[in-house]
């Protein structure tokens, strides 16, 4: 079987990347080593604004939360929000599920249970080793780890986050409001411990530096009496690598193109690709369609010049890697340009300065008892 272009891993990207290329008429299959999409998932699948923007999700697969609570080490907290801006849970599996069958359904094929051992060049086509498929080009959205980027001598991710959670039955413990984020360098060192009210479940997880191994448990027994979720039934698990060590230096060989984690498209700061995901997937296919039917620009170099830059996330990642001591962290959370940064950091430009926090709040509070009217008024 021969395809103009052959995707790697039903992942986010590579089934953004999927849907758009059938959409622009190429032939396109996606090889997958799992039986379903959505099996095994290591993402806590959390999005931000931004990423629902770039792909219409099904309103039932998704949780809307306004706000971030960020909690300092003494446990004392900031509300975090900003009208108009809000981060989604979702139901990660169906949401893949979905997304699978959205490529499908504009003519993409999806082999399951098939995996990718290699390939090899012969002229102006790519055969994958041991299966019977050829195609014009090849997109590696095999993940952090990829196999593509190997088979190639593409680069790799060399620095990573480590990352577990567990998903709870869904508790009234937590204010369905926020995501709960905890800055502590003694629990996660070099990055966070969080609780994200989810559609049907709470998810409760960690991600650390490099070189360190996180501990959940040790995470929900130190805010067991804030939370209480000794009481709550764990009714998922799941673990995985963020790299954050920013976008790769050679992504692309002829006729290939790593997209997603595979080509290090996660902020090195908040560990968030979903949305590079999904945007530069589907940018990446329509440059790939443009290539093949019309003789466009390579691929690589349309990307180049669209990836967002990470200098000052990049000085942030080192920063936390550096682990500050937790007093100096609970005397730095404590100040108002700690807050704007954090705000900045989590709304990016939509940071909610000049607002009147309170009246949003309890607006949000109204939202939640269904007693919606007009938001508060800017200040």
């Amino acid at each position: 079987m021969h395809f103009d272009l052959i995707i790697v891993g039903a992942s986010f990207a590579g089934l953004a990347a999927a849907r758009t290329a059938a959409s622009r008429g190429l032939s396109v299959a996606v090889v997958e080593a799992k039986r379903e999409a959505g099996a095994r998932v290591h993402t806590s699948g959390i999005l931000v604004r931004e990423a629902i923007e770039e792909i219409d999700i099904p309103h039932h697969l998704t949780r809307r939360v306004p706000g971030v609570r960020l909690y300092a080490p003494n446990m004392r907290s900031s509300d975090l929000v900003s009208p108009g801006y809000a981060f989604y849970t979702t139901r990660t599996a169906e949401l893949l599920r979905w997304m699978a069958n959205e490529a499908k359904a504009a003519g993409a094929h999806i082999l399951y249970a098939t995996r990718f051992e290699g390939a090899v060049r012969c002229g102006d086509v790519i055969r994958l080793d041991g299966i019977d498929l050829s195609t014009r080009f090849l997109v590696g959205a095999d993940g952090a780890r990829s196999r593509v980027a190997r088979t190639f001598g593409l680069s790799l991710n060399r620095r990573f986050l480590t990352g577990v959670e567990v998903e709870i039955e869904a508790s009234d413990a937590i204010d369905p409001r926020f995501l709960h984020c905890f800055v502590n360098s003694r629990l996660a060192p070099g990055y966070i411990a969080w609780a994200a009210p989810g559609p049907d479940v709470v998810q409760v997880g960690v991600a650390v530096r490099d070189g360190t191994k996180p501990d959940l448990a040790a995470f929900m027994a130190a805010t067991e009496a804030e939370f209480g979720w000794a009481a709550a039934k764990v009714v998922g698990r799941r673990s995985g690598l963020i790299p954050c060590g920013g976008p790769l230096s050679r992504t692309a060989a002829p006729g290939v193109l790593l997209v997603g984690d595979a080509a290090g498209w996660v902020s090195p700061m908040t560990g968030g690709g979903i949305r590079l995901a999904f945007q530069y997937g589907r940018r990446a296919a329509s440059a790939i369609a443009d290539h093949l039917q019309s003789r466009g620009p390579a691929p690589e170099a349309v990307l180049a010049r669209a990836l967002p830059g990470y200098a000052l996330k990049t000085l942030l990642r080192r920063a936390l890697d550096l682990a500050p001591a937790n007093p100096v962290l609970n005397l730095a959370l404590s100040t108002p340009p700690a807050r704007r940064l954090a705000e900045r950091i989590y709304f990016h430009r939509r940071g909610g300065g000049g607002i009147d926090r309170e009246a949003y709040l309890r607006w949000l509070d109204a939202e939640a008892a269904g007693r919606v009217g007009t938001g508060p008024r800017q200040v």
